[in-house]
């Protein structure tokens, strides 16, 4: 009994740890910038997909090498998840700022693009948007060289590289055989295989077993963490980004870029989702849907935990994840089941045993917690409150 209660509040805090990792993008983007971003989760996705493609470049170069793919991938989502969500807030999401329901309407089609992205993606398409990119961006540098440039031929330039770009992908598609023309991920799932030395699991007697993979993702939480905490509270950006958080306009008065502190707080709170789009890998199956199934849950750490409150963050990700796992893999009823005087609360979790009833519950207990202490477990205070 006590080695079924300890191995379900392990996985548990496994589970929390990607959604720490996931929170903690969220924490930074959401919480220190007001951003709602629903394509956090499909940037967690381009993670765990640049882990797949990592993998599969390790493994044709085979030998021993092959099993240190983790460790190429890790920089490799982080700096993917980065660039994308450093476009995503130059294109668009600078624009929206103080306006939350468009942000929000934004970053779902920005999520439905790149879902849709990953299921058609072939060389075909990856030519054509170099191309546009090029004759684009060139376009653009091109006439402000020149001092030509206005809202009228920028529009123009856009249209005609647009259209050049789809002709392009187009006759490609129709002409460039299989090889070019074939999807890269297609709508599938992809599975990461872990490295051998993550395989099995550390053993401490009788039926208790703690699997290495999990035991990785828990430390590389840790390391995310303090690495966040030092880039805040240690560096020079990092007090730029406090700075800006809580007084935006003095932060610009003293000659703080407030553009680049906002880019870099977007560009890091996406690398993270990318790092946590890794660690996922080592738990299942990924797809292009793999964004969807942790998103709520992740808003739900930061809201409970309470806004931009790295702390808070920790606290709720590790009970949402524990009480989610107890209820739902219905190790909270075989524990309850010896005791008869607790039948009728033996019978209550067993209806909630499954994936989607737990997360019904894990919603209520929200939802009531949140009547008592509605600015979450730990609520900001002072000028950031105001801001």
């Amino acid at each position: 009994m006590i080695e079924g209660l300890i191995s379900g509040i392990f996985n548990g805090i496994s589970i929390g740890a990607v959604l720490l990792i996931v929170a903690l993008g969220l924490a930074i983007v959401f919480g220190l910038m007001g951003v709602i971003n629903l394509a956090h989760g499909e940037l967690m996705m381009l993670g765990a997909y640049t882990t797949f493609v990592v993998q599969n470049g390790f493994k044709a170069i085979g030998g021993p090498v092959e099993n240190l793919y983790i460790f190429a991938a890790l920089p490799m989502a982080f700096l993917v998840a980065a660039l994308v969500g450093l476009a995503l807030e130059k294109g668009v999401i600078r624009y929206l700022y103080g306006r939350p329901l468009e942000t929000l309407l934004a970053t779902w089609g920005v999520s439905l693009i790149l879902r849709q992205f990953v299921r058609s993606v072939n060389w075909a398409m990856v030519i054509g948007l170099v191309l546009f990119s090029l004759l684009f961006f060139g376009g653009r540098w091109l006439l402000e060289q020149r001092r030509a440039l206005s809202p009228l031929v920028s529009g123009v330039t856009l249209v005609l590289s647009s259209a050049i770009a789809v002709v392009t992908g187009i006759l490609i598609n129709q002409n460039g055989g299989t090889t070019l023309s074939r999807a890269w991920f297609s709508t599938r799932n992809v599975d990461v295989t872990a490295p051998v030395w993550l395989r099995g699991g550390l053993s401490l007697g009788g039926a208790l077993q703690f699997p290495y993979a999990r035991l990785f993702i828990i430390a590389l939480t840790i390391l995310c963490l303090v690495g966040v905490y030092w880039f805040l509270q240690g560096s020079s950006w990092g007090l730029r980004m406090r700075s800006v958080t809580q007084n935006r306009t003095m932060s610009a008065c003293l000659g703080i870029p407030t553009e680049r502190v906002d880019a870099l707080t977007f560009a890091l709170g996406s690398g993270l989702a990318g790092v946590a789009g890794c660690a996922v890998t080592l738990l299942g199956s990924v797809g292009p849907n793999l964004g969807g199934n942790y998103i709520v849950d992740a808003f739900m750490v930061v809201v409970v935990g309470g806004v931009g409150k790295l702390v808070g963050s920790i606290v709720a990700a590790m009970v949402i994840g524990t009480v989610s796992y107890l209820i739902g893999s219905g190790t909270l009823a075989v524990l309850l089941s010896p005791i008869d005087a607790l039948s009728p609360v033996v019978d209550f979790f067993t209806f909630f045993s499954t994936t989607s009833m737990a997360k019904v519950m894990v919603f209520a207990l929200i939802i009531a917690f949140l009547q008592v202490k509605p600015a979450g477990i730990f609520p900001q205070k002072g000028r950031t409150v105001e801001a």
